[in-house]
């Protein structure tokens, strides 16, 4: 098993800057828990996404105390034991432990409880995040107020900064290629396995870590469910092929999903209702600005998708085909998938998804199409516009 890398993705410098803009406006103290090493360290180890957002530390055990004016990680002591497994991790007695982790204050994990009393008696707020930490916190401070933590980071993470913009950008790069790849894997009386196995391999090939999500492909009925990830399915011509997928990489994701025939060829029917969720996806891209909202009440991008499904398209009854778009149209895209976001307007440097789809059980038909944009001042970049989803486009690419 190798080690695990400590190192941060990028240069300690864009942690610190992030730490800094938390400190700006901070009125009291922020305490953070890195993840915990699970009882079977056979498994990669995944670092709690909002402590990897300040500190890019990859190694379990960690705290991290953040004043106004102060900055502390702490670190586990070494196990030799644990590291004839793992490889050899850092501590807070290690010389280089300030060059390892960008931190000016390292210390051993023991001093945290001391390092925070002394920080309390300054600061009357705390701030946590929800979890078990947070619970012993209440039981140590039973009358202090404990504030959530998530909303003041999640604000910092949904604008990207130009190297997260850089990591977005290649892992959708590396994702259009694994779509590709699928593509040509996509043949009447074949299994979705074999066409996950052709995208998992794509972009493991590249280096990528791993999935940012299961990998979705449904064909047939399968497609009208929206999360479906067994892919055990044979796929069979004339019917369509829902791949929703993308990869994890330099610890940034992203999240594309192409809509595409297993014969090669649209019929008229799934062809008709492809173009009136393409038409969506347009009207939605052409109001993709500062101040929009994605979904929620009043005048937003879910329901502008909605209202234009409704003026296209029928279902066989005759009814409006935009009841069959039951989620919304889009969300953050960062360190995580469904990256951290509050309830605001979009601004300029956040990177959001345009999903919009129309999913019809009695018709085994279900047709979802995203994308990854970045906001910008006057409108939106589309990041993964080089992946086909012209409807003819599609059927060519099929043909290659």
């Amino acid at each position: 098993m190798a080690a695990s890398t400590a190192a941060a993705k990028f240069p300690a410098g864009e942690y610190q800057a992030r730490r800094a803009n938390l400190r700006k406006a901070l009125d009291g103290v922020v305490v953070l828990f890195g993840q915990t090493e699970g009882r079977d360290e056979v498994f990669r180890f995944g670092q709690e996404s909002n402590f990897y957002y300040l500190t890019g530390w990859m190694q379990p055990g960690a705290r991290l105390l953040i004043t106004p004016t102060e900055e502390t990680i702490f670190l586990p002591h070494h196990d030799e034991r644990r590291e004839h497994y793992t490889g050899r991790r850092s501590s807070a007695e290690d010389a280089d432990a300030r060059a390892a982790t960008g931190f000016e204050r390292v210390l051993p994990i023991e001093k945290f409880e001391s390092e925070l009393d002394t920080a309390l008696a300054l600061h009357n707020q705390l701030y946590a995040l929800a979890g078990p930490f947070t619970d012993k916190l209440r039981a140590r401070y039973p009358l202090r107020d404990i504030g959530d933590g998530a909303p003041m980071i999640a604000k910092l993470r949904m604008k990207k900064s130009a190297a997260e913009i850089d990591a977005i950008q290649h892992a959708t790069d590396v994702s259009m290629e694994a779509h590709r790849a699928s593509w040509k894997r996509l043949r009447p009386g074949t299994y979705e396995f074999q066409a996950a196995a052709v995208f998992d391999a794509t972009y493991i090939e590249q280096g990528c870590e791993g999935p940012a999500y299961s990998t979705i492909v449904g064909s047939g009925p399968n497609s009208t469910v929206l999360h479906y990830s067994e892919n055990q399915r044979r796929m069979d011509r004339g019917e369509v092929v829902v791949i929703d997928a993308a990869a994890e990489c330099a610890g940034y994701a992203s999240d594309i999903t192409r809509t595409v025939p297993v014969g090669g060829k649209f019929s008229a029917r799934e062809r008709e209702i492809y173009q009136i969720v393409l038409g969506a996806q347009k009207a939605a891209i052409a109001a993709l600005k500062p101040g929009v909202r994605l979904s929620g009440s009043g005048e937003t991008l879910t329901k502008l998708a909605k209202d234009y499904m409704d003026a296209h398209g029928k279902d066989l009854h005759g009814e409006g085909i935009g009841k069959y778009f039951i989620h919304g149209i889009g969300h953050q895209v960062g360190i995580d998938v469904h990256d951290a976001t509050v309830d605001e307007p979009l601004e300029a440097g956040m990177v959001v998804t345009l999903e919009p789809g129309i999913y019809i059980p009695e018709e085994n038909i279900g047709v979802r199409i995203e994308d990854v944009f970045l906001v910008t001042d006057h409108g939106a970049t589309d990041l993964s516009k080089a992946l086909p989803k012209e409807p003819d486009d599609i059927e060519k690419a099929l043909a290659e």
